[in-house]
């Protein structure tokens, strides 16, 4: 497509980029803080998805205190937060033994939930529209718009009815051009739009190289009696070597079902290792096999992961947008969780962007968007800085292999505690 295409724009205070966690968190925040004031901030929600959760592959361990902050009441206003844990394991497999190991603390579960994570996102959906917010499911960010002094101006959806030539065809629709005061980015690891404002800003220039990993997940039903609902039980050895880095976890759900997973490192050094041949013979392993014999398979998916922890994290925030979630790398490797620090990061950013919103008049007539540098600070005076801080040296611990690292997460559980 050469010629110039004439695009429709819309001019929000924010627009959010991805009806994840984090997204719809930083939008339901902002709107809270809007009614606060007494002000009117119009807030849009853009979703590649076909709906909100279309993404999101159920079953996942929630630590809802972030839900107590952001909406205090959810238990009466429905959640599907409802499946506490009642039981943690940790297993080292062999190739047909299994050892019980002590429960760590990052693996201590008490007071979480196993949830459906695709269900949560549509309930914050319904909270935010409840708020105001709009939200557009089956609308991709395809483009970063810049104003004249280089800071974010908002962002372009993809054009529709695209040949596979690149040329429009006769069902084609242009994109629409979404301008915002700020945008926030929430697309998850490695997100082509986050990806472009990291670079243009060299977000990454003090922070060290962010690494990943990939989990494949796979939900099964299984009969009666082979799912134990709030059991929770994560696995490291055997089918990897001890040079791989990755394990297991296996969660049970209500309704017969078991979210199962496995997660490698792509640091790993074997040239010929697949992860999801990897993950279909650990499901052979005498010890897990029993939890799905009779059952079937119901969804599947795979993910990347953000690995990098606390020193990979980029800088938050840029002239005219910030970072939220795993767009900038928020997940705690050790406990196996990024639901309940994204969503934090998200509503710090919510706080940060919040007063930094001028009058609608005003922000027709700006030519550059301004920067939330607020939101850097209140990170560093939070909780989830806290918790990332403590569990900032286990991942890079697995360098050295997989029992030296097992040993000094032993002595930064217990002895160093993060310190």
């Amino acid at each position: 497509m050469t010629e110039t295409i004439e695009r429709d724009s819309m001019q929000y205070d924010v627009v959010v980029v991805g009806a994840g966690p984090a997204g719809l968190s930083a939008a339901i925040r902002l709107k809270q803080l809007a009614q606060q004031a007494g002000r009117e901030t119009s807030v849009c929600v853009v979703e590649k998805g076909s709906e909100v959760g279309a993404h999101v592959l159920s079953g996942a361990v929630f630590d809802p205190a972030v839900l107590n902050e952001l909406l205090p009441e959810w238990k009466t206003q429905g959640a599907p937060v409802t499946r506490s844990v009642t039981a943690d394991q940790v297993l080292f497999l062999t190739k047909n033994k299994a050892y019980k190991l002590p429960v760590t603390p990052n693996f201590n579960n008490h007071g979480n939930y196993i949830i459906s994570l695709g269900a949560l996102c549509r309930w914050l959906a319904e909270q935010a529209e409840s708020l105001g917010v709009e939200i557009y499911p089956g609308f991709a960010a395809a483009e970063v718009l810049y104003h004249p002094d280089g800071s974010v101006k908002g962002i372009a959806t993809g054009n529709m009815g695209v040949g596979k030539d690149g040329e429009a065809t006769g069902m084609f629709q242009p994109g629409m051009e979404l301008w915002a005061q700020q945008t926030v980015f929430a697309e998850g690891c490695r997100g082509s739009l986050s990806q472009q404002v990291i670079q243009k800003y060299a977000l990454e220039r003090d922070s060290q190289p962010q690494t990943y990993g990939i989990g494949i997940k796979e939900i099964w039903e299984v009969p009666a009696g082979q799912c134990q609902p709030g059991l929770v039980v994560h696995s490291t050895g055997w089918p990897l070597d001890t040079k791989t880095y990755g394990g297991s976890f296996i969660y049970h759900l209500d309704n017969n079902q078991v979210a199962v997973g496995f997660v490698v490192g792509l640091d790993y050094q074997n040239p010929y290792l697949s992860p999801f041949e990897e993950f279909q013979r650990f499901k052979t392993h005498p010890e897990i096999r029993k939890t799905f014999a009779g059952g079937r398979r119901i969804a599947y998916g795979a993910r990347a992961l953000t690995e990098g922890g606390l020193q990979s994290l980029p800088k938050l925030a840029f002239h005219g947008g910030v970072l939220v979630g795993d767009a900038a790398g928020f997940l705690n490797v050790p406990r196996i969780k990024g639901i309940h620090t994204a969503m934090k990061s998200a509503i710090l950013a919510a706080e940060a962007v919040f007063p930094v919103l001028e009058s609608a008049e005003a922000a027709e007539a700006s030519t550059g968007g301004k920067t939330a540098y607020a939101y850097e600070d209140l990170f560093k005076q939070s909780w989830a800085y806290r918790e990332l801080h403590a569990a900032r040296n286990i991942r890079p611990a697995f360098k050295w292999g997989l029992f030296p690292a097992m040993a000094y997460t032993g002595l930064e559980q217990y002895v160093f505690k993060g310190k």
